[in-house]
Order: C-alpha cells, then sequence, then structure tokens
C-alpha cells in the first residue's frame, strides 16, 4: 500500500512509493571481492522539503543468515524534476562521492539512473561509474546496481530484494482507517 504523506512535497509525490523503512537481503558478486549475500536496510524519508533523504547499510550474511560485518554504508538526497527526470547525490563509506541522473518510467514505479560524476578520496578503491536500476514490485522494493572499474567494464555486482517495515504504529492506523460496517466473522469479507 503506497501511502502519500500529507506534508509531503509536491513535487515528491511520484517518489512516495519509496517512502518507509525497507530490509530485506541480496547477493553482491565483483571481480577482485568477496561472492556473498547480503542484508540491507534502506531508509527513505522527508522532511517537508523538495528531497528524500535515503540511507542504506549492507552487512555480509553467513550460510544462515547471520550478520558477518558492515558491507557498504551510503546516504543520500534523491530529487525528482515536473518531467520525472531524477537526481541523487550520495555519499559512500568507502570514499565515493557520486551524483546519479536517470528518470522514473511512465506508468510504472520505477528508476533508472547512470553517475554523472564520481568523485573518490586516495582510500577508495577504484571505482569509474555506475547504474541502477529501483522497482516497486507487488509491494515490494528491488534493486539491481551495476559498476564499472578501470579494470572492469560495466557489470552488474549487487542486487536486493526489500519488504517494507511494518511498525505497530502502522498497524493501529489502518486499523483505524477500516470500514465500520466490516463483517463480524471474517470470512465473508473474502467472498
Amino acid at each position: 500500500m503506497i501511502e502519500i504523506p500529507s506534508d509531503l512535497h509536491k513535487d515528491l509525490v511520484p517518489l512516495a512509493f519509496l517512502l518507509g523503512d525497507w530490509a530485506g537481503a541480496g547477493v553482491h558478486d565483483f571481480p577482485g571481492a568477496e561472492k556473498c549475500n547480503f542484508g540491507q536496510e534502506v531508509t527513505f524519508s522527508h522532511d517537508g522539503r523538495d528531497f528524500l533523504e535515503y540511507h542504506s547499510r549492507t552487512w555480509v550474511l553467513d550460510k544462515d543468515g547471520n550478520k558477518v560485518r558492515p558491507l557498504e554504508t551510503e546516504s543520500g538526497f534523491w530529487r525528482i524534476d515536473a518531467d520525472r527526470k531524477v537526481e541523487i547525490v550520495m555519499t559512500r563509506d568507502d570514499g565515493v562521492v557520486e551524483v546519479w541522473y536517470g528518470e522514473l518510467a511512465k506508468q510504472k514505479p520505477q528508476i533508472d539512473v547512470v553517475t554523472d560524476a564520481v568523485a573518490r578520496t586516495a582510500a577508495s578503491g577504484p571505482y569509474s561509474g555506475g547504474k541502477r536500476l529501483y522497482g516497486y514490485v507487488h509491494s515490494d522494493l528491488m534493486w539491481v546496481g551495476e559498476k564499472a572499474t578501470p579494470d572492469v567494464e560495466l557489470r552488474p555486482y549487487m542486487s536486493a530484494h526489500l519488504k517494507k517495515v511494518v511498525t505497530p504504529e502502522d498497524v493501529e492506523r489502518w486499523a483505524k482507517a477500516l470500514p465500520d460496517d466490516m463483517p463480524d466473522d471474517g470470512i465473508a469479507f473474502f467472498k
């Protein structure tokens, strides 16, 4: 269920499907790095201004799904204009800052972005750019990231399937919004 908060900046309504806390798992695989499964927590929030704030944490999972160690952390700001063009400024814990541009697809909640500018600190590893695809599919958030280095052509390296995190406050709010004329037995509702 996509909710549009009353205090969401009007320009951000097309990105409302991203709002909230998300959690799930995915796969990391890139030449020269450890191939692994990872867990992820993502938050998209807003404060009424014309951008979404983004924060993502990932960690390596062992074969039983337990956290082993941090993998990547990134944060940034997402904007969209009247022509559905998306821009993202993102900072990652490995010393990389990126500017991404792309667009929101017509008639579906899918965002394709590509790096326009990359800045790296001396401590960061080799990296020359990337692409990402985000999609809202059956109430889940799915994404795939591609990356390139001077030695490796652009190729997929991470992907994840995330589910919306539901809080007790969400359940209470949804329960209050149910119609008063719900059937008492619950079964008639599904007929």
